[in-house]
């Protein structure tokens, strides 16, 4: 291993380390659940903060997480009565990871603020999460379907989904 990458590596922040800047920066309110021991730490963020709390956790040196590695849409299911996105996020230079959940009421309006003016990744994937789960990414520059045709009603992964017959005469229920 190279000079450079051992010193680079000397950043590298725990879960414990990375959730405590987060509080300290944006107060106890932003963290609303956490699970620290799990494979994939993860930590639950309000909503409404979560545009500026991206940009925020890519932008501070320490932290510098560069890289939106996956973005998923997720139906809690409809007794949870919560929809949400998962977010997994990495420092390229510093070597360490994080995972973001951002939950939403089922019955509202399913509205987080889209992150692609901060990850530009994000585009396709919140897409995604819209066409397939129908959670609404507020600000995307072009939030529209990507998998399913335009005029396709529902969201086919959300867990009350029901499956048309025919799409323009056309069967598909097997």
């Amino acid at each position: 291993m190279s000079l450079v990458c051992l010193a680079l590596n000397l950043d590298f922040m725990t879960f414990t380390d990375i959730k405590n800047l987060l509080v300290q920066q944006f107060g106890e309110e932003i963290v609303l659940d956490t699970e620290a021991e799990a494979k994939q730490p993860w930590v639950q963020l309000a909503p409404e903060s979560w545009e500026a709390v991206a940009r925020w956790l890519r932008d501070t040196d320490s932290l510098y997480f560069d890289f939106l590695a996956c973005l998923s849409g997720v139906d809690y299911g409809v007794k949870s009565e919560e929809m949400g996105v998962v977010y997994h996020l990495y420092s390229l230079i510093h070597e360490h990871g994080l995972v973001v959940k951002i939950r939403v009421p089922r019955d509202g309006s399913m509205d987080i603020p889209s992150v692609t003016s901060v990850w530009k990744a994000a585009d396709w994937h919140e897409r995604e999460a819209y066409d397939l789960v129908g959670i609404f990414f507020r600000g995307h520059p072009d939030l529209r379907r990507i998998l399913m045709p335009a005029d396709w009603e529902g969201h086919p992964l959300r867990k009350d989904y029901e499956s048309p017959d025919s799409y323009h005469g056309i069967k598909i229920a097997y």
